[in-house]
């Protein structure tokens, strides 16, 4: 088992963003299931705790942090179970946004 953590910084303020809305689901045979959902602290951080090998995506809500073009970031990723840890931050802008694997 692996766990996963997320970092969302809005790049336009420079500051984290606090408060926002994550859901993490697992790709199933009939589709997609949501296995965790919470919000960001202070820090723009959020932890999902341990998860299984597959392919997962995290949904960023970022429409109610007031980016009205990308109101909501999807974010696919594959869990090998190589690694300890998955840390998938996003960096949120009003007219566009990026990721990267983070340590």
């Amino acid at each position: 088992m692996s766990t996963v953590s997320t970092h969302v910084l809005d790049t336009a303020k420079g500051e984290p963003a606090a408060g926002l809305e994550v859901h993490l689901s697992r790709r199933g045979e009939t589709g997609w299931v949501r296995i965790a959902q919470g919000s960001t602290d202070r820090d723009g951080r959020h932890s999902f705790g341990e998860v299984e090998p597959g392919r997962h995506r995290i949904g960023f809500e970022t429409g109610a942090a007031g980016n009205p073009l990308y109101p909501y970031v999807h974010v696919v990723f594959e869990i090998d179970g190589g690694r300890p840890h998955y840390h998938i931050p996003l960096l949120l802008s009003p007219f566009g946004y990026s990721t990267y694997r983070g340590s």
